[in-house]
């Protein structure tokens, strides 16, 4: 009992020990599950309607856009550029899929795999035609096509030979499907939009006399520009209520932000110029001197590879191609410089000749134990195929077909290299005359190789380049770094920035609205980082030094303005609100001084231009010659009023107050009412409005787009 009287007697304790052991266990799962959310929020690219898509997801999507491209195009890689297009595209299209497909739900819009296999038995969709699966007789898809290499992919798919191939064939075709799927919910949409619009006769003939009924009038214009600025007093309270009154022009979507920036790029010094201009110099004694070009060209770290080939001058950037037309055989050039690519160069024209651009040949592939075997085997087929012998049907004795194929300039000339067997091999082909045959020996076997024809003779050249980049020393851009990066440390405010910026040979630049779906900043590469500093920083904060571009850049950044989702502030389009309350203030002066003319002399008489304008139309606006502007409103105007008739009071127009007369209304000649083809007119016109509607649904998507924070 006395053991029990002393645990109740530690009961509070107890129970406080207790109450904390949970609640810290409580707080531990809490804290996981918050870290857990916070992880899976750290990898989301983009959300839209409530679906979240994550980095891998996003970025396999990207992989599969690349892989349609390489295999559509025969690319090996993209650029930087192109790459960044892709990722817009892959983005854009899951932002369109997922809100038709929000929409197309509450409509009960599908599309089913019977519609799918229609489709694909009619053939006739546009992206049908951009895979493998045409028959190329009738160019058409063909269905059989596919299900055949459905078939076989499927059974080939442990073949290790031909797996690869397979697969990436297919996976271009589930690509292709998956978009004719979108592609066709979309048209689905569109089209019951489309049928919703109506037109009718009243519409119809309403519109015909917009666009057909015509004035001649005679104007007295009266610009805004008569009145000075200075003469018009603007206070805050009228762009109050200018801003007021148009203040949905200020609404915007997505998170802009303005920032103060200043960018060195780092170029060579005059010390790093003339030690490369040795070089080049050099190099250029060299092979005038006649020392081997592809050896020259290989010390002098050239960036455009010496093939020894005859080729185009399409295989050059302009700069050499436009020196090789004016140079004789066998001169070589002094060192020149190219400033649009940033270039010193050096050419020699080796040889010039009238060669074939394409060659059709034929061949037979010769192997064996050994390289002897292959070469008496080679001998045999040379000497049977001289003598006469189809070359067909040997071909065929070997396995081959021995069928006519066709090499052009373009498949070899922009080669970054090539082996001696390729090189070889080239030659042969570009040399060999019509019918001659030749027995090649390589070091995997033989090639017997026959020329049956050649075509489009034109000027080749052998040439070697030397193209090198005027770059800047280790030295001089530790000098210029260690420059910018004192600058950086020394001023941590924007004023400070633009304070002493000009001391040092900087120049503070402005960017306004940049969005985090640009993929740079200020037209620089490699700049996410940057990127993502601006858009979490606070306004006024100055950045870190960033080194960027082509390791050429420097930058620092300051975050001026943040516009946040919702009404720009007045301040920031204070500008625009002045000009339009100066308008708006010097029409009413041009009005108080136009009050009472009854006339187009009395307009004249006070100070008005006077103009004829014939054929005016109230679907069309007035271009008036006078203040140089377009005058929707005046056009309005004149249509409202019969012949003969003085307009009642100015109109307010762009860039001056109007008074006119009506001269003349007449119907445009050969104009002939057609109630049912305007009917169908004013629909198509209402079509392409609505065609407008992803817009609309964007504006409602509540899309958030973090791609800036990966990509």
């Amino acid at each position: 009992m006395a053991a029990i009287g002393k645990i109740r007697s530690w009961g509070p304790v107890l129970v406080t020990v207790i109450g904390l052991a949970l609640f810290a266990f409580i707080a531990e799962e809490a804290f996981r599950s918050c870290e857990s959310t916070k992880n899976q929020q750290r990898q989301q690219v983009g959300e839209v309607l409530g679906e979240k898509i994550n980095v891998q997801d996003f970025q396999s999507l990207v992989d599969e856009y690349q892989q349609v491209i390489k295999v559509t195009q025969g690319r090996d890689n993209l650029t930087d550029e192109e790459l960044n297009q892709v990722k817009d595209q892959v983005w854009n299209t899951f932002v369109n899929s997922v809100i038709i497909s929000n929409e197309a739900e509450k409509l009960g819009l599908t599309v089913t795999d019977t519609e799918m296999q229609n489709m694909l038995r009619e053939g006739t969709n546009p992206m049908l035609k951009q895979t493998p699966f045409v028959n190329q007789q009738t160019g058409r898809f063909d269905v059989t096509q596919l299900t055949k290499f459905l078939a076989d992919y499927k059974a080939n798919q442990n073949n290790p030979q031909v797996a690869e191939q397979y697969k990436t064939i297919y996976d271009y075709w589930r690509f292709i499907e998956k978009t004719l799927r979108q592609q066709t919910l979309t048209m689905k949409y569109q089209s019951l939009l489309n049928n919703c619009l109506f037109s009718n006769p009243v519409s119809a003939k309403a519109a015909f006399d917009n666009r057909n009924q015509q004035s001649d009038i005679q104007l007295a214009s009266l610009p805004y520009s008569s009145v000075k600025d200075d003469e018009v007093e603007v206070s805050d309270a009228d762009l109050k209520s200018e801003y007021n009154k148009i203040k949905e022009m200020f609404k915007q979507t997505i998170e802009t932000r303005d920032i103060k920036y200043v960018a060195y790029k780092v170029e060579a010094s005059k010390g790093d110029r003339d030690e490369l201009m040795k070089t080049m110099t050099e190099a250029a004694q060299k092979l005038e001197s006649g020392a081997a070009p592809a050896e020259v060209v290989r010390k002098a770290q050239s960036q455009v590879p010496y093939l020894g080939l005859p080729v185009t001058t399409k295989a050059f950037s302009s700069d050499i191609a436009k020196r090789i037309d004016s140079m004789a055989v066998g001169q070589t050039s002094a060192p020149f410089e190219t400033t649009d690519d940033n270039t010193f160069n050096v050419v020699k024209l080796i040889a010039k000749q009238q060669l074939p651009d394409s060659v059709e040949f034929r061949m037979i592939q010769v192997g064996g134990e050994t390289a002897e075997a292959a070469q008496k085997t080679a001998d045999s087929i040379f000497n049977a195929i001289k003598a006469g012998a189809p070359f067909d049907t040997i071909a065929a004795k070997y396995g081959q077909t021995g069928a006519k194929q066709w090499l052009t300039t373009a498949q070899y000339e922009h080669s970054t290299t090539i082996d001696t067997d390729s090189k070889n091999y080239l030659e042969t082909l570009i040399n060999l005359g019509n019918g001659e045959l030749k027995n090649l020996k390589f070091s995997a076997g033989n090639i017997i190789v026959q020329v049956t024809d050649r075509r489009n003779f034109i000027s080749k050249y052998d040439v070697a380049v030397i193209k090198h980049t005027i770059d800047f020393s280790k030295q001089t851009y530790s000098d210029a770094y260690n420059k910018f990066s004192q600058f950086v440390s020394e001023n941590k405010t924007m004023a400070d920035l633009e304070k002493n910026a000009d001391k040092l040979g900087f120049r503070v630049l402005e960017r306004a609205d940049i969005s985090n779906s640009e993929h740079n900043v200020v037209g620089i590469r490699a700049t996410r980082e940057t990127m993502k500093w601006i858009f979490d920083a606070k306004e006024g904060e100055v950045s870190p030094l960033y080194e960027c571009g082509n390791n050429d850049q420097l930058l620092v950044v300051a975050l001026e303005k943040v516009h946040p989702v919702g009404y720009r502030d007045l301040k920031s389009s204070e500008d625009m609100l002045k000009q339009r309350v100066l308008r708006n203030k010097k029409f009413d002066l041009l009005a108080e001084k136009l009050s009472g003319v009854k006339t187009i002399a009395d307009a004249q008489q006070k100070g008005c231009k006077i103009d004829s304008v014939r054929q005016i139309t109230f679907s069309a606006p007035v271009f008036v010659q006078s203040t140089g502007s377009s005058e929707p409103a005046l056009a309005g105007a004149v249509s409202a009023l019969q012949q003969g008739a003085f307009s009642a009071a100015p109109v307010k127009g762009n860039a001056g107050a109007y008074l006119f007369q009506v001269i003349s209304k007449s119907e445009r000649e050969g104009a002939k009412f057609d109630a049912k083809q305007m009917e169908q007119q004013l629909k198509q016109t209402a079509a392409q409005a609505a065609s407008r509607f992803m817009q609309e649904l964007y504006m409602k998507a509540e899309i958030t787009d973090n791609r800036y924070l990966f990509f």
